[in-house]
């Protein structure tokens, strides 16, 4: 007869005492379950995983847990992770819950609440691995360095940590998530990071007021052992999911130089600032190279008003010149956008339309862009400017973000608009170029002004090659 041991007895050490969850991750094998999957393993402990966007969330592995670490990069991903702590605050009370991410230290008061027992922000894998020895331990959170309690919000952990390679072993396979879509073809999809954090501190970015302008690189070995195994495991494309790629542009194309050696048909995408597309100009035609089919770049806004209030160190000129250095390169671009601020104007998003469709971009921007509203969680930089005053509202502390309405109440208006035509056209699988169409009179109806017709383009695109899931946070 087996003797059956509570949970709340059991060593971590043991198989799934110790259980990590994603609930959100743009689409990819998570390396936010990866990597402390790794350091865990190394210090003894038989971690479990689930990646709730494509598993089903098991009630006996919830029970089994001592510790549930639950990953919060982005706000999409905390919203859905706080639903996931509550699921565990049913199924099993006695666990320790434990949110880990940029998105856990900016939302430390109200997680630490009712849903969470700690949180970790910043380089947070030596901190899960201390925790886990603590609590094994009997001790609590509060000896932990990095780890923030009720007893006291502790700093985000910024310091390099022991290179360690990411362990996909316990994830779903490559074919459960995005691939890259080329030329009327799918193929797998891998997911990389060379740097953590970002040397830039724009005013709206959550990694900012945790890294406060710092970056890490990641050890290249790291980086290719990493990339190594996805190509194995079928990845015939990798995204560099770093902030920015050129935080460390040498680094990143030293990587990129080996992986092109070793995997010449292998490709991949990056995300780089408009302002380092101009800098590191003489480095995009060898990004085109090496494999690069397209880059992400967070344009945001053409209004050079909203650019400086959001810190971005770009101007509407530099997006026409970073859009030129890579169309010579062969290179798409894709924006992200955000064109709903507080300091915007219906004026600013006629002009985001009509430069898009100028330039013959509707296939390059993911219609649910042209939605997107201005987030501003607890501690954003934003909230630093004397003048927020003017425009922030209350905390909406269940929301993870500040409550805000515009000046001009047809931007709220045509924002929730455009949110309802968006999220039609994706679950009707509708054409970019068609639903751009509509936004495109809603936009000028809500300003009053009958829809001209769509400017002819100077240069007609190809279809660019796409992520199979769009990407937002």
């Amino acid at each position: 007869m087996v003797a059956l041991v509570a949970p709340s007895t059991r060593s971590l050490t043991a198989a799934g005492a110790v259980l990590l969850i994603s609930s959100y991750e743009l689409g990819h094998q998570p390396l936010n379950l990866a990597s402390p999957v790794a350091h865990l393993k190394r210090a003894g402990f038989a971690p479990a995983t689930i990646d709730a966007s494509v598993e089903e969330i098991d009630d006996d592995a919830l029970r089994t847990a001592r510790l549930v670490a639950i990953s919060v990069p982005m706000h999409t991903a905390l919203r859905l992770g706080s639903r996931v702590a509550e699921r565990v605050r049913a199924v099993n009370p006695e666990a320790h819950v434990c949110f880990y991410g940029l998105y856990a230290t900016l939302n430390a008061d109200y997680l630490l609440g009712k849903l969470g027992d700690s949180v970790i922000g910043g380089e947070y894998e030596p901190a899960l691995v201390e925790l886990a020895r603590a609590l094994d331990a009997g001790e609590t959170a509060d000896s932990v360095a990095g780890v923030g309690t009720r007893s006291g919000i502790a700093a985000p952990v910024l310091g390099r940590v022991e290179p360690v390679v990411a362990d996909r072993s316990s994830l779903p396979g490559l074919r459960r998530y995005a691939g890259l879509e080329r030329d009327g073809k799918i193929v797998r999809a891998g997911y990389v990071e060379a740097t953590r954090g970002c040397h830039h501190t724009c005013g709206h970015c959550p990694i900012t007021p945790i890294y406060g302008g710092r970056f890490f690189a990641v050890p290249r070995e790291t980086v290719l052992a990493d990339a190594r195994v996805q190509v194995r495991a079928g990845a015939r494309h990798l995204t560099f999911g770093d902030p920015d790629f050129f935080n460390g542009p040498g680094h990143g194309m030293r990587i990129c130089r080996t992986l092109h050696d070793e995997f010449p048909t292998l490709t991949f995408d990056a995300t780089i600032k408009i302002e380092h597309i101009v800098q590191h100009r003489r480095l995009i035609p060898e990004l085109a190279e090496l494999g690069c089919v397209f880059v992400v770049s967070a344009v945001e806004s053409l209004s050079d008003l909203v650019l400086a209030k959001l810190s971005k160190g770009h101007t509407k000129a530099d997006v026409a010149t970073a859009l030129a250095l890579l169309d010579e390169a062969g290179l798409p671009l894709r924006p992200s956008l955000l064109p709903f601020t507080p300091w915007a104007t219906l004026d600013d998003y006629l002009e985001l339309l009509g430069f898009v469709a100028a330039n013959d971009l509707q296939e390059h921007v993911d219609p649910v862009h042209f939605s997107i509203r201005l987030l501003v969680p607890p501690g954003s930089a934003l909230l630093n400017d004397p003048s927020s005053a003017e425009w922030i509202g209350d905390l909406d502390r269940a929301a993870f973000t500040y409550r805000w309405r515009h000046a001009d109440s047809r931007m709220d208006e045509l924002q929730a608009h455009i949110a309802r035509v968006v999220e039609a056209a994706a679950m009707q699988g509708e054409p970019a170029r068609a639903t751009f169409a509509r936004l495109w009179d809603v936009a000028h109806r809500t300003a009053g002004i009958g829809p001209p017709d769509l400017p002819i383009p100077a240069v007609e695109r190809r279809t660019p090659p796409r992520l199979t899931e769009s990407w937002f946070c």
